[in-house]
């Protein structure tokens, strides 16, 4: 028995390598002698780094930036390729989990410490960026890190604009003289773990706002910002971002990154399986488990589940995936590839319990998929030998 066992973390709770270590006991408690192989798994959000230093070597970098309310802290990226390619995350310096409920507020969070974290891979003289734009606790659009590397966001009175989604409503125009040349001899690929436009009804303010602490009139304020910001980045680039798929990923920071860097937005999920060759591994497995801490309508975006079933898909192989929590109906995902969806709770439980017991839990629910699906295959092979 082959399985490919590539889930994402459980945000706040295990990163994805102890969600696959925990998966792989269940695994091996019904077939001790199977062939497991692990690969960590991330979109582009929280983890992406990680994950890819689980399959190749690189070296962290470690630097003081700022969060997304301007406060110093201290963040990391790493370099590969022998220090010519630099893997960042903007969670790292920009992410939801660096504030408190009470902190969140997007008309006014940056993403500066982000562009702080390129500046200084560009320093140290890289070739490429891979950077990955999930978990953001932003919707500026990318501005704060523009701004970072020499932009500046002008009003009527050619007055800087100060940090934050809301205030690109008063933008009028973009000084980009200022842009650090050296953007110019670097590539820039994006991991982007969404598809949604910049602005509407599905754009980055009114779907992915509330979680980082915006209320109904803050959707309304910060979608027309963006609005206005998509149209005067649009005129700059000579493209338009307001149809760009994807542009609405991380707050706008992918329109952002189009539209100031050049860069190229590539399905998070997609990268991280190239980088750790993936392919080879799911296309000799018998199944492949996958998973992440909560599985709803937002995975059908490009989450983690449905980027490895999609490679799995090629080569004919079945795909369970084993979350914290499932919303919907348990094969929602089964057009996409994956079969079936199961959850780890076991019974009624606080968030805080069922974080404390989550490895257990997680051991535990592929100990009795597998034991059904040996069943099944039992069961097969019965009828084999009797047809």
């Amino acid at each position: 028995m082959r399985v490919v066992i590539a889930p994402d973390s459980f945000k706040g709770c295990l990163n994805a390598l102890e969600v696959a270590f925990a998966l792989r006991k269940g695994v091996q408690r019904v077939y001790p002698h199977s062939d497991i192989e692990l690969i960590p798994m991330a979109d582009g959000g929280e983890g992406t780094v990680e994950a890819i230093l689980c399959a190749v070597h690189g070296e962290k970098i470690k630097l003081k930036v700022t969060d997304p309310l301007g406060r110093p802290i201290q963040a990391a990226y790493a370099l590969i390729d022998e220090g010519e390619t630099a893997l960042i995350e903007m969670a790292s310096a920009s992410g939801l989990t660096l504030l408190s409920l009470p902190e969140r507020n997007p008309r006014v969070t940056s993403t500066y410490g982000t562009g702080l974290l390129l500046k200084n891979a560009l320093d140290r003289g890289v070739k490429k960026i891979l950077l990955g734009i999930g978990g953001s606790a932003t919707n500026d659009g990318g501005a704060g890190l523009a701004v970072a590397l020499g932009v500046k966001f002008l009003d009527a009175q050619r007055k800087e604009l100060p940090q934050g989604g809301a205030a690109l409503a008063d933008l009028v125009t973009l000084d980009m003289s200022g842009l650090d040349p050296r953007l110019g001899t670097v590539k820039i690929e994006v991991a982007c773990d969404v598809q949604n436009l910049l602005c509407g009804p599905e754009g980055a303010s009114a779907v992915y706002g509330p979680q980082k602490g915006a209320n109904l009139e803050d959707i309304s304020i910060m979608d027309s910002a963006l609005n206005n910001f998509g149209e005067v980045l649009s005129r700059v680039a000579n493209t338009n971002l307001l149809e760009l798929v994807g542009g609405g990923a991380a707050g706008g920071l992918g329109a952002g990154l189009v539209g100031f860097l050049g860069a190229e937005l590539r399905p998070g999920t997609q990268m991280i399986l190239d980088i750790t060759g993936a392919d080879e591994k799911i296309k000799q497995a018998d199944l492949v488990i996958t998973g992440e801490g909560r599985t709803d309508f937002q995975t059908a975006y490009g989450k983690v589940p449905v980027g490895v079933a999609a490679l799995a898909q090629k080569y004919s192989v079945p795909v369970l995936c084993i979350s914290g929590d499932v919303e919907g109906s348990p094969d929602f995902l089964a057009d996409l590839g994956v079969a079936t969806c199961f959850s780890v709770a076991e019974g009624p439980t606080t968030l805080e319990e069922a974080f404390l017991k989550a490895d257990e839990q997680l051991e535990r629910a592929a100990w009795r998929i597998l034991t059904v699906w040996k069943l099944a295959e039992e069961c097969q092979l019965k009828k084999l030998r009797h047809s």
